[in-house]
């Protein structure tokens, strides 16, 4: 159209290279094209013709000039008097989740089944079993699969001219009052821009106040009404050239009153609110004066004071995740320092060090924060509402015009008619009058009559939006003040001689006299200004002198300088003001207002002569004037050009396309010696120089240009100027230095032959195409980046709206030719011709007759194939996304609805599926487009295939190219681009394809749907994702705040809009509806990509006749989908697939696909957990399925069986996330199909199926518990025993819990309990293998393992009448086998050695290494040695060092514990295990689950009276125990390993008294022993074991003063006779038992036992014993002192004499009590024969 001359405007220039690869690019000669006329014409005659004709048959009509809106960012256009869409919505999924099963009644045929799938059995034939899944299948199928997926990213090309950076930011005062620090009158604050270092003003000012009501209500006389928007308090300020020197300066003012503005200042330094009542009485005292001025003097103003802000170091040090608030002091005002200079001079003098500055205490808060998005209720600087409007009243934002500090080249559009008036200085002081208290009053008027007074000024803030008149703040006392106010006056469109601006001077005065009444204005003078001067908006600086008289009649039509009146000071300038314009309908330029001018004197309705300033121009010499006005047109200011160069371009092309008529003859004032086209094609290529570069430069201007002329003159015949032209271009582009011009000139031309295509015979531009692309392609190898461009240039042609008939998609097959074989389905592999499958597989190749005949659709594929095959990321996502794009155009087009349409269009894409199958191995399929955005290290393909359970050893690809180079978006979009023609391609194509496919290629295909599930799965958007992409919203905000263009028309200009729709979708800012809308677009995706890949796989299977190999991959797929996140419609069909492939391949899968289908089985029992009905529903109708086709072969129904089973035992050991109670309906679902399924009632199959639901209900019921005690390890524990134990009889799901106690203990750093699950693991397999086979070198069952653990031989409880692997697949694990064996002793191994337990590894590796010598394995006999070694090694180092278990019995009382009560256990905690440490962790625990105030921890060791107790509290005892050994024990056991190893005994001691009291007198002290014995021995595979015995005795006193003294004394034997003596543990030892402060103790027990004989003879025993202790005690300490003599320093002499002395006194005290024996027991025990006599 003609508009795009002007849209072209809006293509951008900055453009990124693209990164290349070290390969050589890929080169290809373009095809010769058809020629497309004459296959049209051809095509017509046939068939298709009204399909192209509905594509767009290029009729006479086909293109027309349509006027388009220009977007408007205001609710309306600024020019004085002359829609929300909804998206489309997507369907609602419905959401069916069950409800949740509460029964507690564990009996299966007391629940209630799930609904049954109808017709389960039903289909007479597999042909219609098919049938029926197909059509379910295709019911409610999303049309349009891109309508689902993330529009692909517009490209917007930009023009440089146009590139300009502007950054704006939002300035918001607080609400909150607290500017000073007293509030006694109103406040107004004026905020504006300055650069400091250009020293001038760069914003207009931006009004507001924060006045509360009572001081509102002071000016209430003097405001007529409040608009809206004069109580903004937030403003958008925008720079275009950010420094570091820009300050927001805030000008505050008051009401005028009497006095300096020192005077004002002082009340404000001298008083606070918060001080003594005389303060407040002062304060009061202001505010009655503060009120009493402002009803008399509230329209005057005077100034008060300022602060400010550096902007950009407020920005810069502060991050865009919260808003910056910051707080300036404000500064006193100064009455004759108020001019902008004056301003500008203190910025810079308060920047040097140590100035000091009078300031007010207070402050003024800002909320300053980026601005990306205009935001709601905004209004333009014209005070129009902005898009978007609020739909309810919120606090409204102004936007404040900028005056930039430098020229900006920015168009004009949008209408804006602006004057800026400055008053700036006043000088009276040679007025010999009282006028010191000067005001202004200025006025816009249209005539001079003094109602002429228009309303277009605008006003501040609290007020009216236009005032008719403005005062400007009185400074106090100064007869030549200086201004700083700014008027801001909307020009009317139409401006007369009558126009002007009109001052009025006066004296206020402040105090009102006795006498005096009525206003406080007394009239000093008048002065005006035109508006207009000779036609000519007038602008700049200006001094007026003053009129003291009337103003006389028709002064406005004269300067000040002409009527003879009485003047001030003798007609002397004394007022300066400065004029400054922002319009888009005064050019403010003489060059261009000439031009103007005669423009419109030559389209007519002007009286000649014209008359242009001073100069009159007849009519005669208008056009030799308007030459030379076009010619000077260079002359003019560039940024006044550029401001008005769309007018300026529309005038100069209306003066070449229509001739002018002058004075009655036709005028050119262009002389072109052909059309203008072809004259401005043959300038571009023989331009040389400085021209030629520019025509280059501005190549897309011209293109532009061209396409709009040629159409505008409706030629004919087809030119050759283009042609040279563009082979000229083709040139240019080889030798251009500059890529990136290079690269703007090829977007450029790749424009213009799209245009060319819709005007010209396209046959003669795929010409050009041809020979631009062949040129590209032969310099492309020196040159890499012409790939690139190449690639732009034919995305760009392929965006045609008629691409698909320029590339003759009728003409594709869309469906495969009629079959010679009457069913495909059952056709033989060799049914079909040779020639007929070639051609079938041609068509999903790039044949040479696929380039020419789909010419622009052949280009492209080219180009992928090629820049897949270079392996670079940028080339192949640059083409990937141009197909992308494409078929998205094709999907969402409202021509391409109808099937058979989809089906050719689909056709012509099927190279692509070739192209993609080949290269898979360039995909990344591990992330999506919702993952979270960390630094995640890349996954390796192979292991992230094995992750996505890749059925295929294909991922080997070629070797040398085993890294993805495409990234995971780009990827997608090309999975996507598959999946597309796959869905819309011809069944029956896709069928024959299938069919001929080799059988390596149908591999690939299936590797290619695989990695298709794991792509399109869904993906949970999460909250952190969320965080983080906000995150990375606010550092991308940064980014661009300097790239984004200017605030209003800029942004628009520069593609603002593009760029916010990106962010957009970057779910940044999303609410929770939109966030619920996107999740369920993306589940729809995911719902119908899945759908996708089933049909196909659907095809495969019904299609192809060796299905030995190809039923195992497409089970896989169909697998690997199920563990992905699915959507209910999706697992409803893929349970069909899979019951269809059961009905049809069952003795296959059975038998071939054993390993398959035990992964099938665990897949669909964990769906009979979903808490969705319909999921459930479907997983029990393919369980039963499974066990009624598998119940036909004896040996594959027990198969199933123990695979169902065995699937359970892992779904409820592993799994965290099954649920009981909806497993358990599943369960009873399952019995109800069995007992409803007449055909098998006279069979065993209900009893089998009931046996097994059994069995799996059991398992369950011990799960329930489990999952009560998640967070008690013991009892957890416990459970998984009992149900290990329960599967004695059952050695592989015994072996399965056995691994998951293992898994479980090695979680919690229990390595020593996890090693004996392995060592119980390795028993029961050893068991086996001793059965099956008979090796001398295997262990002979579980006896061989009781030198490790005597609790191994619980492992041999086995009966052989349940072992019969041959028939019932039991141990088929690959653990029973030697290897497996083996495998299970190392990790014992590993982990006895990581728990210390060293002399236990020498035990494992004794039953390994005869497995290995009988193997010959000397390279693992070789490790095994090595392990050994340093096993060894570490017994040596650590031996006496290791800490093992610490033990505790812990008594459980209460009928709160249920099973627990009145139970015993020792509990294994780690070493150096203190008592409050498990006291306080068993309490934490048990409060939680029966609350604080129902447990109570019993704090000794007394036995519990259970008749004491409150029935409704639980109680917990914790004893410390030790392991007790007998006297025979001790013997054999000698080393600390050998002491803590297979320990059942465990002894803890009570003392008690008599008396009832726990201590007393060491004469009365009694002492019980308590002695425990467990059912296991520890180590064990629980960490608990229960107590089944228990023994108590007691000690009498003088028993427990014996142990004493043996414990002593054995304390300094070891101490004294260690290898390497402790000198401090030795010299503690002595300490305690010769030391002068303790040696009562000893000496004390002597002497209350030993002092004198018992009376009673039971105590003679005893009481010797006792003595014979002391004895060896005495000796045991003289030993210790001698040994300390030979270990002290020498600075120890004095404490080594003190010991001996203490030693000495000791042995001496106990002397007589040591060698008094008894008689009694020396006497003879049998008497002499001589006596019996």
């Amino acid at each position: 159209t003609v508009n795009q001359c002007l849209d072209a405007l809006q293509y951008s220039c900055n453009r990124t290279l693209y990164k290349f690869t070290h390969h050589s690019p890929q080169t290809y000669d373009a095809v010769e094209p058809l020629d497309l006329e004459e296959f049209f014409m051809s095509q017509l005659k046939s068939g298709d013709s009204a399909l192209m004709q509905e594509f767009g048959d290029f009729p006479d009509d086909d293109l027309k000039v349509e006027q388009v809106e220009k977007e408007c960012r205001t609710i309306r256009h600024s020019v004085p008097e002359d829609g929300y869409v909804k998206s489309p919505t997507l369907a609602t999924l419905t959401d069916d989740s069950g409800h949740t099963l509460t029964s507690s009644d564990f009996n299966l045929r007391c629940l209630t089944p799930d609904k049954r799938v109808e017709g389960l059995l039903a289909f007479s034939s597999h042909e219609e079993l098919d049938r029926f899944n197909q059509e379910t299948r295709q019911g409610n199928r999303h049309p349009e699969l891109f309508a689902l997926y993330p529009p692909p990213d517009e490209v917007r090309y930009k023009s440089c001219f146009f590139s300009i950076n502007i950054f704006s930011c939002c300035i918001c005062l607080y609400d909150s009052w607290g500017l000073f620090e007293i509030e006694i009158e109103p406040i107004f604050a004026t905020m504006a821009l300055y650069d400091l270092k250009e020293k001038k003003k760069i914003s207009e000012n931006f009004y507001c106040d924060l006045n509360s009501e009572q001081f509102k209500n002071f000016l209430k006389n003097h405001t007529d009404h409040i608009d809206p928007s004069s109580t903004a308090k937030s403003a958008i300020f925008s720079i275009t050239y950010p420094s570091t020197d820009i300050y927001l300066v805030i000008k505050i003012e008051k009401v005028l009153q009497q006095g300096e503005i020192s005077d004002c200042v002082d009340p404000y330094v001298t008083l606070r609110e918060c001080d003594s009542g005389k303060n407040k009485d002062k304060i009061e005292k202001l505010r009655n004066q503060a009120d009493s001025f402002c009803q008399r003097l509230g329209r005057y103003r005077m100034p008060f004071a300022w602060a400010t802000v550096n902007i950009m170091e407020v920005i810069n040090s502060a991050t865009l995740e919260r808003d910056i608030t910051d707080s300036e002091n404000t500064k006193g005002g100064e009455g004759d320092r108020l001019s902008d200079e004056d301003l500008l001079r203190s910025l810079t003098e308060m920047k040097k060090p140590q100035k000091r500055i009078k300031t007010i205490p207070g402050s003024i808060k800002l909320d300053m924060s980026p601005v990306n998005d205009t935001p709601t209720s905004c209004l333009s600087t014209e005070l129009i509402p902005l898009k978007p409007v609020a739909e309810k009243s919120t606090r409204l934002i102004k936007e404040v015009l900028e005056f930039p500090s430098s020229e900006v080249y920015v168009p004009h559009n949008i209408y804006r008619n602006l004057l800026y008036v400055y008053p700036q200085r006043l000088n009276f002081v040679n007025r010999l009058t009282s006028a010191r208290n000067i005001t202004i009053k200025i006025q816009f008027m249209s005539g001079e009559d003094p109602t002429s007074a228009m309303c277009v000024i605008f006003g501040k803030s609290s007020g009216p939006e236009f005032l008719s008149e403005v005062y400007t703040p009185v400074t106090y006392h100064n007869k030549s003040p200086d201004f700083y106010e700014e008027l801001k006056i909307a020009l009317p469109a139409r401006l007369t001689e009558r126009h002007h601006l009109l001052f009025t001077f006066f004296h206020i005065s402040c105090q009102q006299k006795q006498n005096q009444s009525g206003s406080c204005e007394t009239l000093i003078g008048y002065s005006w200004l035109p508006i207009l001067n000779i036609d000519r908006l007038q602008t700049g600086q200006y001094c007026l002198p003053i009129i003291l008289e009337r103003l006389p009649v028709n002064y406005s039509l004269h300067t000040p300088e002409v009527p003879p009146v009485k003047w001030m000071e003798g007609h002397k300038g004394l007022f300066n003001l400065e004029i400054q314009a922002v319009s888009s309908v005064h050019t403010q330029d003489n060059h261009l207002e000439r031009f103007f001018t005669l423009c419109h004197a030559l389209e007519g309705g002007v009286i000649f002569p014209v008359r242009i300033r001073e100069e009159k121009i007849p009519e005669n010499k208008l056009e030799h004037e308007l030459k030379l006005s076009i010619i000077a047109l260079s002359s003019s200011s560039l940024e006044a050009l550029v401001l008005f160069l769309h007018r300026v371009l529309d005038k100069l092309f209306t003066l070449i396309m229509q001739p002018m008529v002058i004075a009655g003859q036709t005028a050119f004032v262009f002389s072109l010696l052909q059309q203008f086209h072809e004259e401005l094609a043959l300038q571009m290529v023989v331009s040389t120089g400085v021209c030629r570069e520019n025509a280059y430069k501005y190549a897309w201007f011209f293109f532009e240009l061209l396409v709009s002329v040629y159409f505008y003159t409706s030629l004919q015949e087809r030119g050759h100027p283009q042609m040279l032209m563009i082979n000229r271009l083709s040139y240019k582009n080889e030798s251009y230095q500059e890529v990136e011009q290079a690269e703007k000139v090829n977007i450029s031309l790749a424009f213009f032959l799209y245009d060319l295509m819709s005007l010209m015979d396209r046959g003669f531009v795929f010409h050009l195409v041809k020979n631009y692309c062949n040129q590209m392609s032969a310099k492309s190898v020196s040159m890499p980046t012409l790939i690139s461009m190449r690639l732009e240039f034919l995305r760009i042609l392929c965006s045609h709206e008629h691409y698909l008939n320029l590339s003759l998609f009728f003409s594709s097959p869309a469906s495969a030719p009629a079959s010679p074989c009457p069913s495909i389905s059952s056709q033989s592999s060799g049914s079909c011709s040779f020639q007929e499958q070639q051609r079938i597989l041609a068509l999903f190749e790039l044949s040479p007759e696929f380039k020419q005949q789909h010419y622009l659709t052949g280009l492209l594929l080219t180009e992928l194939s090629a820049a897949l095959d270079m392996e670079s990321e940028g080339y192949g996502k640059t083409s990937i996304n141009a197909i992308y794009s494409l078929l998205c155009a094709h999907d969402l087009d409202h021509r391409c609805i109808k099937p058979e349409v989809r089906a050719k269009v689909a056709a012509l894409y099927l190279p692509l599926v070739g192209i993609i199958i080949e290269s898979t191995n360039y995909l990344d399929f591990t992330g999506g487009p919702d993952d979270d955005l960390e630094n995640v290290p890349p996954i390796n393909q192979s292991v992230a295939m094995a992750i996505a359970g890749n059925p295929f050893n294909t991922l080997g690809r070629n070797q040398g190219k085993s890294i993805a180079t495409l990234a995971a978006d780009t990827s997608r979009h090309l999975l996507v681009c598959f999946l597309w023609v796959m869905k819309n391609a011809d069944r029956n194509l896709i069928q024959r394809w299938t069919t001929d496919m080799p059988p390596s290629q149908l591999n690939k295909l299936l590797e290619l749907l695989t990695i298709c599930i794991s792509c399109f799965e869904y993906r949970v958007l999460s909250t952190q994702a969320l965080q983080k992409s906000q995150q990375a919203k606010h550092q991308l905000e940064e980014a661009l705040l300097r790239g984004m263009g200017a605030r209003g028309e800029m942004m628009k200009r520069v593609g603002g809009d593009v760029f916010l729709g990106t962010l957009r979708n970057k779910a940044w800012n999303w609410t929770k509806a939109e966030l619920d809308q996107e999740a369920l677009i993306s589940g729809n995706l995911a719902t119908e990509s899945n759908l996708i890949v089933l049909d196909l796989l659907e095809t495969i299977v019904q299609v192809r006749t060796v299905l030995n190999t190809l039923i195992g991959g497409v089970l896989k797929v169909l697998l690997h989908s199920l563990t992905c996140n699915q959507s209910t419609t999706f697992l409803s069909h893929t349970f069909s697939t899979l019951r269809a492939l059961v009905v049809k391949f069952g003795d296959l899968l059975f038998e071939e696909e054993a390993e398959q289908c035990a992964d099938l089985c665990q897949k669909v029992l964990q769906y009979c957990s979903s808490p969705v009905d319909e999921n459930r529903s479907q997983a029990c109708a393919t369980l039963y399925l499974i066990m009624r086709y598998s119940y036909s072969n004896a040996s594959n129904f027990s198969r199933v069986k123990m695979q169902v089973t065995m699937s359970l035992a892992s779904l409820v050991g592993k799994s965290s996330d099954f649920q009981e109670e909806y497993l358990r309906r599943s369960l009873r679902t399952i019995l109800a199909y069995a007992e409803e399924d007449t055909e098998m009632q006279n069979t065993q199959l209900p009893s089998q199926v009931d046996e097994l639901l059994r069995n799996l209900n059991s398992i369950l019921s011990d799960t329930v518990k489990m999952r009560e005690f998640q967070e008690d390890p013991e009892m957890l524990m416990d459970l998984m025993y009992r149900i290990a134990k329960g599967y004695q009889t059952s050695p592989d799901l015994r072996l399965t819990w056995l691994q998951n106690m293992a898994e479980k203990h090695n979680n919690r750093k229990c390595y020593t309990e996890s090693a004996m699950c392995l060592v119980h693991a390795a028993a029961l397999v050893a068991e086996y293998l001793s059965m099956l086979e008979d090796h001398k070198y295997l262990p002979v069952g579980s006896v061989t393992f009781q030198n490790i653990s005597p609790n191994v031989l619980e492992e041999s409880a086995v009966s052989d009448d349940i072992l019969s692997p041959d028939e019932d697949g039991v141990c088929s694990g690959r653990y029973f086998t030697e290897s497996g064996l083996v495998g299970l002793l190392e990790q014992a191994a590993e982990l006895f050695s990581n728990g210390g337990l060293y002399e236990a590894v020498n035990e494992v590796y004794k039953i390994i290494i005869p497995i290995l010598e009988a193997h010959r394995d000397f390279r693992k006999l070789a490790s095994t040695h090595d392990k050994l070694q340093r096993a060894f090694d570490n017994i040596i180092l650590k031996g006496h060092k290791r800490m093992f278990g610490t033990y505790f019995r812990v008594g459980f009382y209460g009928a709160k514990f249920g099973d627990l009560d009145e139970r015993e256990f020792i509990y294994k905690e780690p070493g150096i295990t203190h008592l409050p440490e498990i006291s306080h962790r068993l309490e934490n625990f048990y409060s939680q689950c029966f609350g604080d105030d129902t447990l109570v921890m019993i704090k000794d060791s007394t036995p519990v009276d259970r008749k004491q107790l409150n029935p409704n509290k639980a109680y917990i005892q914790i004893t410390y125990v030790e392991p007790y050994f007998d006297d025979y024990e001790m013997k054999d056991r000698l080393t600390n390993f050998e002491k803590n190893f297979n320990l059942r005994r465990f002894m803890y001691t009570t003392p008690f008294t008599k008396s009832g009291r726990p201590r007393g007198e060491l004469n009365e002290q009694y002492k019980r022993k308590t002695i425990l014995t467990t059912m296991h021995a520890f180590p064990y595979v629980k960490t608990r074991i229960n107590v089944i015995q228990k023994e108590e005795f007691d000690l009498t006193p003088i028993e427990v003063a014996i142990e004493d003294m043996q414990k002593k004394t054995r304390e300094l034997a070891v101490a004294t006779h260690r290898e390497q003596p402790d000198a401090k543990m030795l010299q503690m030892l002595l300490q305690g038992s010769v030391g002068a402060t303790v040696n009562q103790g000893p000496l004390e027990v002597a002497q209350v036992f030993l002092n004198e004989i018992p009376a009673d003879p039971k105590l003679f025993r005893h009481h010797n014993k006792l003595r014979l202790c002391f004895k060896e005690f005495i000796m045991r300490c003289g030993e210790a002192v001698e040994k300390n003599k030979h270990l002290i320093a020498s600075d120890q002499k004095e404490y080594q004499q003190e010991l001996k002395k203490n030693y000495n006194r000791l042995r001496e005290n106990l002397r007589p009590m040591l060698e008094r024996k008894i008689p009694e027991l020396y006497k003879p025990i049998i008497r002499p024969r001589l006596e019996n006599r």
